[in-house]
Order: structure tokens, then C-alpha cells, then sequence
């Protein structure tokens, strides 16, 4: 499976973006996504994941309420609308998949990644 991020750009504070990730190969519908984020200097964490039918969200608590995740099996796409971006939003957002049914929130349960877009906020 390969993945393809982009949407990603500079946004003021309080602006909003779309990520979009484009899947091919594999069996998407069949995949969990997930997103994650690098910041300068700091770890990969995650963002947000839906289930294959995109019923299921998981988020991380600094996000909830501001980004929605989506997808669309037919286009093989998964989104993530992110509103009322923060400076610290800023980091590189990377789209994930995994094989699993649930939605996890750690790295190594994810099995495909993109190669990342950049996202910053200014303030």
C-alpha cells in the first residue's frame, strides 16, 4: 500500500486546513487509517484514526472537538479537517494504515505510512 499525503500549508491561528491521503495498492477499504503528527524536536505522535468504515474515531485529546477524520472507499482517501489550528499545531502530519479492526493510537500497529506534509501555523 502506498500513501500520499497533501492539503498540507501555512494557516493563521484560527485558520483551517483539509489533509487528504490517497491510497493505492492493497485493499483500502479493508484498512484502519491513522494520522499522526512530528513537531520540531519532538517524538511522532498521534492524531487521530477511523475505522475501515469510518463509523469508529479515535483522537488525541488536544485535538478533539477542533479535527475530524473521514475517509472515502470509494476514492481510497482519508481526510482530516483540521479547524481552529493552534501554533502548536505546526509539525508534519503523516497519514497511516493499518490492518488491524480497531483504531490504535501507537505507531507499530500501523504497517503502511506516507512520506508526511508539512503543516504550519503562524501566530
Amino acid at each position: 500500500v502506498q500513501l500520499v499525503e497533501s492539503g498540507g500549508g501555512l494557516v493563521q491561528a484560527g485558520g483551517s486546513l483539509r489533509l487528504s491521503c490517497v491510497a493505492s495498492g492493497g485493499s483500502f477499504s479493508t484498512y484502519a487509517m491513522g494520522w499522526f503528527r512530528q513537531a520540531p524536536g519532538k517524538e511522532r505522535e498521534f492524531v487521530a484514526a477511523c475505522s475501515w468504515s469510518g463509523r469508529t474515531t479515535n483522537y488525541v485529546e488536544s485535538v478533539k472537538g477542533r479535527f475530524i477524520i473521514s475517509r472515502d472507499n470509494a476514492k481510497k482517501t482519508v481526510f482530516l479537517q483540521m479547524n481552529s489550528l493552534k501554533f502548536e499545531d505546526t509539525a508534519v502530519y503523516y497519514c497511516a494504515a493499518t490492518s488491524t479492526m480497531a483504531t490504535p493510537i501507537t505507531e507499530k500497529s500501523y504497517d503502511y505510512w506516507g512520506q508526511g506534509t508539512q503543516v504550519t501555523v503562524s501566530s
